[in-house]
Parts: structure tokens; C-alpha cells; sequence
């Protein structure tokens, strides 16, 4: 069965931006299935706009913006 957007509901997401970017954490659901965490990173391009970029590894000071995101989606997540 192929993915289908319609079926991927958003239940949590709260997300830091920066000159730089947006790091975003998020909880999903496909098809009322399993909520699942989700940790985005999106740089800036030349025009300003958003574009994704992989996560990869992170800094001390990404670390320390995310992680008060990841316990409040935690919660989210029962």
C-alpha cells in the first residue's frame, strides 16, 4: 500500500528558527497507527525560504532547543 499524505495526521509540533534554519520536533500518526516522533531540520536558501536538510548530527546548543520539545511531545504521546 502505497503512503498516503491524507492518512499522516500531525499531532503535535513545535519548532526553533534562526537565521540559519528551523529545527522542528514532531508527533505523527499514519492511519491511527503508532505515534511516532519526528526531529526536522530545514536551512535557509538564497531567497529565504525553508528547503529540507538531513538532521544528522547536532550541536550542544541545537541539542539544548529541542530537547524541552522531545519531553513535551513525549507527553504528547500517551
Amino acid at each position: 500500500m502505497p503512503y498516503d499524505s491524507s492518512l499522516d495526521e500531525r499531532l503535535f509540533s513545535k519548532s526553533e528558527e534562526s537565521e540559519a534554519g528551523r529545527l522542528t520536533v514532531s508527533v505523527f500518526s499514519y492511519n491511527k497507527g503508532v505515534k511516532k516522533l519526528q526531529i526536522s531540520r530545514e536551512t535557509r536558501d538564497a531567497e529565504g525560504g525553508f528547503r529540507f536538510a538531513k538532521l544528522g548530527r547536532v550541536t550542544k546548543e541545537e541539542v539544548e532547543i529541542i530537547l524541552p520539545f522531545i519531553q513535551e511531545a513525549v507527553k504528547s504521546m500517551d
